[in-house]
C-alpha cells in the first residue's frame, strides 16, 4: 500500500472512530474547572476561566500566544497553583498540589518540547521516577517487559533498549504518550504535538488518539493548526487575553469563527494579496552545491524582492540546505554567488557580514539566548554597532529593540523582559526582529510560523511581504503546503535531499506538491 493510500486509510479510520463515539456528548464530565484565575507581577495570566472535559472527548483549546493556554495546562498538570477557582475530577473537588499528585489522579501533560533523557533507554525513560525494584535492586527485566506492553499500545515497534537520543521526534512523542499511559492517564494533554512531526508520524499520532478515545481516554489538544483541530476535535474552547471567549462543538467550529474569537476580529486577509512578481535581479545564486549528507548537488536562485518557498517532508534536506548557505556547515563543493560575486560561507559570521541571515527552525536552541532580554537578543548579532570605543550604548540598543517590538507587535512588558519568559510565538518574533534590525539582503526563514498563533501568523506574513516589496530576497521554508502556496512567488519542492522540481506559484497546487514530496 502506498503512502498516500495509507494516509487516506488513516483518515477513514479516524472518521469511523468519531462516528462510533458519536454519543460522546452524553458521556459523563470527567474534569471540570471553574473560575480559574492566576496572577503574576504586572500580568493577569488567567481571569475566571472555566472548561469541562467529558470521558472519551477530544477538546481543542485554542488561543493566541499569551492567551493563557500554557498557564491553564500547567495548573491542570499540577505544576502551578491557581490563585482562585476550583477543579473537580470525577465530580470530586481536588487541590492539585504537584505534578505527582496530578499523575496519581490520571492527568498527564505531553509538552511541546519533549522531556526525555537522551542518555537513557526507552524503558528507563518510561519508568523514570517510578522505577521497579526487587530485593533492593532495579528490576530492569520487569521495566523492559512492562515498557514493551505500553509501546505496543501506541504502535511503536522498536526495542525498549533503544537510547532516547536515537529516536525521531515522532518516536519520542509516542514514548511520552506511552509513559503517560503507564501511569494510567485518563486525561492526556497534548501541547502542539505535531509541530516537529513528519506527515506519516502525525498520521500515526492521530490513529493512536482515535484508539485512546474509544478506550475512554479524554484528550486536551492544543494546536495552532486549524486543519488538525477541525479534523480531530469534538469541541473547541477559545481563550483570549486570559479569558474564555467561546466554546463550540465540532459542527460549529469553522475556521473563520475560531479565528474571529481568537483575535477578536474577522481575519479576512489571511495572506497578503497575490502579486505578479517580475523581478529579474538575482540576489543569491546556488550552483551544484554539495551539502553534507546528500548525494546530489542542488541548484537554484532567488531574486531580489522574491519569496522563494521550499516545500518538503521532514528530512527532505531543506534545513541542511539553508544552514549550509548560512555557513553552519561548510559546503563540500559547488558555487554560491551573492549579488553576482562569489561567496563561500565558512561560518555564520561570514554570511552575517554579507547580509545573509537565517531564522532557524529551533528558535530556543539556535535562535535565541533565553536568559537574556529582548533588547540584548535583538542587538547581539550586530553588537559592534552598539560598542563605539568599547562602550555599550544602552539607549541605542533600547531604541532599536523598541522599533522591532512596535513593528512586529511583540507582546512583552518591556524590551528588558527575559526572552525565556515569553510565549513561543513571541520568541519567534524576537528572532525575526534581530535580523530585520540589520537590514538583510537575503533572509532565510526556516519554519517561521511554527508554534505561532493565527493572529501572529498573519502579522508575520504581512511583514515578510513588506520585506520582499522592499527588495529583500526571502527563502521561506515551511511544512504547511497552504502556507507555501499563500506566500511564495515560486516553489522549490525537495525530496530525499535533492530538488524534485521548481514551479511558479500559478503552476503548482497542493496535489502537485504532495505528489512530488513523496515521489509519485
Amino acid at each position: 500500500m502506498g503512502q498516500t493510500q495509507k494516509a487516506q486509510r488513516t483518515k477513514i479510520d479516524w472518521g469511523e472512530s468519531l462516528s462510533a463515539n458519536a454519543t460522546q456528548s452524553a458521556s459523563p464530565v470527567i474534569l471540570s474547572m471553574r473560575g480559574i484565575t492566576k496572577r503574576y507581577p504586572g500580568v493577569i495570566a488567567l481571569s475566571d476561566v472555566s472548561l469541562d472535559l467529558r470521558r472519551g472527548e477530544v477538546l481543542a483549546v485554542m488561543g493566541e500566544n499569551g492567551a493563557g493556554k500554557s498557564t491553564l495546562m500547567k495548573i491542570l498538570s499540577g505544576a502551578v497553583m491557581p490563585d482562585m477557582g476550583t477543579i473537580e475530577v470525577d465530580g470530586k473537588p481536588v487541590a492539585l498540589q504537584s505534578i505527582a499528585h496530578a499523575t496519581l489522579l490520571g492527568i498527564a501533560l505531553v509538552h511541546q518540547e519533549l522531556m526525555l533523557a537522551n542518555n537513557l533507554d526507552i524503558a528507563a525513560n518510561i519508568f523514570l521516577g517510578a522505577e521497579s525494584a526487587r530485593l533492593g535492586m532495579l528490576d530492569k527485566a520487569a521495566m523492559h517487559r512492562e515498557s514493551r506492553k505500553w509501546l505496543d499500545r501506541v504502535g511503536l515497534h522498536i526495542s525498549t533498549r533503544t537510547p532516547a537520543g536515537l529516536l525521531t521526534a515522532g518516536q519520542m512523542q509516542m514514548v511520552e504518550i506511552a509513559k503517560a499511559l503507564s501511569h494510567k492517564a485518563r486525561i492526556l494533554i497534548l501541547d502542539e504535538p505535531t509541530s516537529s512531526l513528519s506527515h506519516s508520524e502525525s498520521e500515526q499520532l492521530f490513529r493512536i488518539m482515535a484508539e485512546l478515545k474509544l478506550q475512554g481516554v479524554s484528550i486536551i489538544y492544543i494546536s495552532h493548526r486549524m486543519e488538525e483541530v477541525q479534523r480531530l476535535a469534538d469541541s473547541v474552547t477559545v481563550l483570549r487575553d486570559g479569558k474564555n471567549v467561546g466554546h463550540m462543538d465540532r459542527t460549529e467550529a469553522t475556521k473563520e469563527k475560531i479565528v474571529s474569537m481568537m483575535v477578536g476580529r474577522a481575519l479576512n486577509n489571511w495572506y497578503p494579496p497575490k502579486r505578479n512578481f517580475t523581478g529579474q535581479t538575482v540576489a543569491l545564486k546556488v550552483e551544484n552545491l554539495h551539502v553534507v549528507g546528500t548525494k546530489s548537488p542542488v541548484s537554484f536562485d532567488v531574486r531580489a524582492g522574491e519569496i522563494l518557498g521550499f516545500a518538503g517532508l521532514v528530512g527532505a534536506g531543506r534545513t541542511e540546505l539553508v544552514e549550509t548557505v548560512f555557513g553552519v556547515t561548510p559546503p563540500l563543493g559547488g558555487h554560491i554567488e551573492l549579488g553576482g560575486r562569489h561567496f563561500t560561507p565558512t561560518a555564520p559570521r561570514d554570511a552575517i557580514k554579507r547580509g545573509i541571515y537565517l531564522a532557524p527552525e529551533d528558535r530556543k536552541r539556535n535562535g535565541l539566548v533565553l536568559g537574556m532580554s529582548v533588547a540584548k537578543n535583538i542587538s547581539l548579532p550586530d553588537i559592534n554597532n552598539y560598542l563605539p570605543r568599547w562602550m555599550l550604548r544602552p539607549s541605542v540598543e533600547q531604541r532599536v529593540a523598541q522599533q522591532q517590538v512596535d513593528q512586529l507587535r511583540i507582546k512583552t512588558p518591556s524590551t528588558r523582559q527575559l526572552v525565556g519568559m515569553l510565549s513561543g510565538g513571541t520568541q519567534q518574533k524576537v528572532v525575526l526582529g534581530k535580523w530585520l534590525a540589520m537590514k538583510p539582503k537575503v533572509l532565510m526563514l526556516d519554519e517561521p510560523t511554527r508554534g505561532v498563533d493565527v493572529g501572529a501568523k498573519a502579522e508575520i506574513y504581512r511583514q515578510i511581504r513588506e520585506l520582499a516589496d522592499a527588495g529583500i530576497a526571502i527563502i521561506f521554508v515551511s511544512s504547511e503546503m497552504e502556507e507555501i502556496l499563500g506566500m511564495a512567488d515560486r516553489v522549490v519542492i525537495m525530496r530525499d535531499r535533492k530538488i524534485a522540481g521548481i514551479y511558479p506559484r500559478d503552476e503548482v497546487s497542493q496535489e502537485v506538491i504532495a505528489a512530488k514530496m513523496i515521489g509519485e
